[in-house]
């Protein structure tokens, strides 16, 4: 978005970088991550209002330490320096860093020793919890710096050089466990950098509808509606932008929770100007899938015919230019981070490789948005929360929940075990607490009592997490009455089932998905 005032943010590896683009962005300030190795002529062409540099895992004075140029702090642009951005700083402009005895991993409390630049609005000896991580320490500070707050074992913890506008602290003020962090960026962005806060993904929608409508023109967009929240978004956004010259393809493989296709074609039959196209393959990805049980090859199958059907659905509406993708920026950044350069985008976020010979230009509208702020603008375009807050969805939908083959009795086994679970952690106020809750049947059979019957029937078992991003997950505390009337519902209401267990499998080293 060159038309915005931004802050760049340059990546050196931390775990907390896209955080604090996040925490930047709530705040009203576009932010965009570079890697550390971007050019110096590169970053002028972003024309920031202030440069960010994260936090990371290395040692400033090891050989293979990602290094910047010392030219970046005669720019004039005002820096802000996070942890190993700190390091950085005093080990490039003349301060010494060193191993430290006392390492800070955890909360420390701050003192503040000169309530200026960073800490106004701050009182002076005032002390507050902070987030510290790391095993290094600033022993000299370079010339013309000086020191605003410290810890107990920290002496340089927050540091400037108002004159050049130059600044760093040791802890990480973009994570929740620092108490006034966000008021500390809010002070670098606006009083320091001069930001006047004119990010909202509200005026995103006019922005990027201007820009859809210049880049298709009179052309003709084909999306691919898969129900979740990207794909949804993107459509709603597209209709707003190109009214029916958005084709917005849902190919119902049958692969879905209950009434889940019915539900999507509903929401989009109503109140959105795209011309929706439903196809029912449910059918025909049963047929592929029957007597498979390999988890890759279900994948493969399931991927082999959702392009099969897409393409021949393309083909059918003849004059198609553009396609559409729910890229997301964690998705863009990932091929630009600290950790090398990749070519591809992730490959559940395209649509299924489709070939080549379509030639289609790719139209990816939320690029620049975080998740956090796509559910947002979700609701913004007016869809319902069903879809805007939905958990995360496997693409291979419920085949990778059934272990074994996928037949159409097990199918229904398992679609009405799941929709009594999300039932349950919705009617409890539990639902927007978790990552994702689901069930999953197993290829096995328990024996059990019913009236006075004997039944030998499937094990389901019960899976719930908590996540930010997925890449780790803890396993979801519920309330044993919850889990209780999940279990009666699931054992009295489904044929099929007699036994239900609960997954307090954390990941790592389990996946949240069973397959």
């Amino acid at each position: 978005m060159a038309d915005l005032e931004k802050v760049l943010i340059l990546d050196f590896g931390s775990q907390y970088t896209q955080l604090i683009a996040r925490k930047t962005r709530e705040l009203g300030v576009y932010s965009e991550i570079l890697a550390y190795n971007h050019s110096l002529k590169e970053i002028r062409n972003h024309h920031p209002r202030g440069i960010i540099l994260s936090g990371g895992p290395q040692s400033v004075y090891t050989d293979n330490a990602p290094y910047i140029s010392t030219e970046i702090f005669e720019l004039g642009i005002p820096i802000l320096g996070i942890c190993y951005g700190l390091q950085l700083t005093a080990h490039l402009l003349g301060g010494k860093v060193s191993p430290s005895n006392e390492r800070e991993f955890g909360r420390a409390f701050l003192e503040i020793t000169e309530s200026t630049s960073l800490f106004t609005g701050f009182e002076r000896s005032e002390r507050s919890t902070v987030w510290m991580s790391h095993g290094d320490r600033v022993d000299r500070l370079p010339p013309g710096f000086s020191t605003t707050a410290r810890t107990e074992n920290c002496s340089f913890a927050a540091v400037e050089n108002a004159e050049r506008r130059i600044y760093g602290v040791q802890f990480h003020p973009e994570v929740a466990h620092t108490e006034r962090g966000m008021e500390l960026l809010d002070n670098f962005l606006v009083n320091i950098c001069g930001f006047r806060k004119t990010w909202s993904v509200g005026s995103f929608i006019d922005r990027e509808i201007e820009a859809i409508r210049k880049q298709v023109g009179k052309g003709t967009v084909l999306c691919a509606l898969s129900g979740g929240v990207d794909s949804s978004v993107v459509a709603a956004l597209l209709g707003r932008a190109i009214g029916k010259n958005t084709k917005a393809v849902f190919i119902d493989n049958g692969l879905l929770r209950k009434k889940e296709g019915q539900d999507v074609v509903d929401t989009f039959s109503n109140g959105f100007a795209l011309d929706l196209i439903a196809v029912d393959a449910s059918v025909r990805f049963l047929d592929a899938l029957k007597g498979v049980t390999d988890p890759e090859k279900k994948r493969k199958i399931i991927g082999r015919e959702f392009i099969a059907v897409f393409e021949n659905k393309a083909l059918d509406l003849g004059n198609i230019e553009f396609l559409a993708q729910g890229t997301l920026y964690p998705d863009v950044i990932e091929s630009v981070s600290f950790k090398g350069p990749s070519a591809t985008i992730k490959s559940h976020h395209n649509v299924g490789g489709l070939p080549d010979t379509m030639q289609l230009k790719l139209i990816e509208p939320l690029r620049e948005l975080f998740k956090d702020e796509v559910r947002e603008l979700g609701r913004l375009l007016g869809l319902p929360e069903t879809i805007v807050g939905r958990h995360p969805f496997p693409g291979p939908g419920l085949a990778v929940r059934i272990l074994g083959e996928i037949t159409k009795e097990r199918l229904e086994i398992l679609k009405n075990a799941d929709a009594i679970i999300r039932h349950e952690i919705k009617d409890a106020g539990l639902y927007n607490d978790i990552w994702q809750a689901f069930g999953v049947l197993l290829p096995v059979k328990s024996v059990g009592v019913m009236g006075d019957e004997r039944t030998y029937e499937h094990v389901c078992v019960l899976r719930a997490v908590t996540s930010i991003d997925g890449m780790t997950a803890d396993w979801y505390r519920f309330p044993y009455p919850v889990l209780e009337r999940i279990s009666s519902r699931i054992i009295s209401e489904v044929r099929g089932i007699n036994r239900v267990v609960y997954d307090i499998s954390s990941k790592p080293p389990s996946t949240i998905e069973w397959e």
